[in-house]
């Protein structure tokens, strides 16, 4: 397969991406402190299970996708952590910071040719780091933007700063989905002649899609707040079924593959995401379909609330129907730019025009089967265990094991596979969106 390659302009997207991580995380405390002195308890309480369950999730699917790898490190940031110790940051939630500690390092050490195949291992690690980005985004972002938006609506303080933080934290979920947009580029195979304008018009339809749905939300729950919660769990739990009639196979354990199957319900609550293969059209227009259905619903309940609030029945008022009118043609302003990208920007690959081999899946469990092959799916020993092999007459065994073959193959057999590590996980995933 082709080489992976860490360019420099990833590697800035990542230190963007911690940037904001940890400003993200300043903006927290600020808000919880601030929801503390107002006595808001109800909305602190909401904003403390945003921060809470989302950081529980995302460090759940990074300790599985350690143990799901037998607990390989394979940076100097964890080297050195045995398999408690790594257990027990993730009990602490800190597990995505030495993942983004160990992407950092493996950049540079690949700017300073430190490490062999260093932008390899660095791929690696920043593929994995995307998709907890992308779950963090819908688990705490989005449903934190729905909470502040309600604010704003109930105590109606609108200004210029708050229209603007509001549309910064839209911007920063789709920014989270486009960044996850250009690790799944990184295994298409003519990933350089892909145009910049395609993140771009990703970026804007993720914009407007997201911000419509979110808007939707808080309106609704500014003059139903009792239903929003109903609504929720009701959505969810029709997403979900949803999820499960699809057969996914992104986890490598029944119990994993639940959690991620509760967690795509979760996303597609706020925003699409292609988790089977196949032609996905019917599905895509059905969810959309549903998706525009229940924001025309919603912005038409809060106009009905709002007209119905005096004790004597009048008309919505012009602003009213415009809001909700807006919302939705935002919406649809959405998927006719998504339309767009699939008809002038995305490619239509086969699977195994994918960088990377195609992982087998074994109906015993849910895990990829391991073969005798030394593929571009496993792991290089070489590399992971410290052990440097030169020569063709040193073999590595399937078990890791080394074994010198006496027969001399100097000059008469090929030279050795320019083997790369692939992330199976979201070479799945771009097989998935590729399709």
């Amino acid at each position: 397969m082709g080489a992976f390659k860490y360019s420099k302009k990833d590697f800035l997207f990542t230190l963007v991406g911690l940037v904001f991580l940890l400003l993200d995380i300043v903006l927290d405390i600020v808000a919880v402190v601030s929801f503390y002195q107002e006595k808001s308890y109800v909305s602190l309480g909401l904003l403390l299970l945003f921060l809470v369950g989302s950081s529980v999730l995302v460090q759940a699917y990074s300790w599985l996708w350690y143990s799901y790898d037998d607990f390989e490190r394979h940076t100097k940031v964890d080297s050195h952590l045995s398999k408690c110790q790594l257990t027990l940051l993730h009990v602490l939630q800190l597990g995505i910071y030495l993942r983004h500690a160990g992407v950092v390092e493996m950049s540079i050490a690949g700017i300073r040719l430190q490490v062999r195949d260093p932008e390899g291992q660095a791929v690696y690690l920043s593929h994995d780091l995307s998709f907890l980005r992308l779950i963090e985004a819908f688990s705490e972002s989005a449903p934190q933007l729905v909470l502040m938006l309600y604010i704003f609506l109930q105590t109606g303080q609108f200004s210029l700063i708050t229209v603007l933080k509001a549309i910064g934290s839209a911007s920063a979920i789709a920014f989270s989905v486009t960044m996850y947009h250009r690790s799944l580029r990184s295994f298409l195979p003519d990933k350089e002649k892909q145009q910049a304008t395609s993140s771009v018009v990703y970026f804007l339809w993720n914009l407007l899609l997201i911000s419509s749905r979110l808007t939707a939300l808080a309106l609704f729950a500014s003059e139903w707040p009792c239903f929003i919660f109903p609504h929720f769990i009701c959505s969810w739990l029709v997403l979900f079924f949803l999820v499960i009639w699809s057969k996914t196979e992104m986890m490598d354990s029944p119990c994993g593959e639940w959690l991620y199957r509760a967690t795509v319900g979760l996303i597609w609550y706020f925003n699409w995401l292609n988790v089977v293969g196949g032609k996905t059209r019917n599905r895509t227009l059905l969810y959309h379909g549903y998706i525009l259905a229940d924001i025309s619903i919603l912005c038409s309940l809060w106009c009905f609330k709002l007209s119905t609030e005096p004790p004597y029945f009048e008309s919505p008022s012009l602003p009213t129907i415009l809001i909700a009118v807006g919302v939705v043609a935002f919406y649809i302003l959405g998927l006719l730019l998504k339309i767009m990208y699939y008809k002038l920007y995305h490619p239509n690959i086969a699977k195994d025009e994918l960088k990377g081999d195609a992982p087998e899946k074994s109906r015993t469990g849910l895990g990829p089967t391991r073969t005798k092959a030394f593929t571009e799916d496993e792991v290089d020993f070489s590399l992971f265990r410290g052990i440097q092999v030169d020569s063709p007459e040193t073999l590595i065994t399937e078990n890791g094991d080394i074994e010198t073959d006496v027969t001399d193959r100097r000059g008469t057999g090929p030279p050795p596979t320019d083997t790369r590590r692939c992330n199976k996980r979201m070479r799945n995933l771009a097989a998935n969106f590729y399709s």
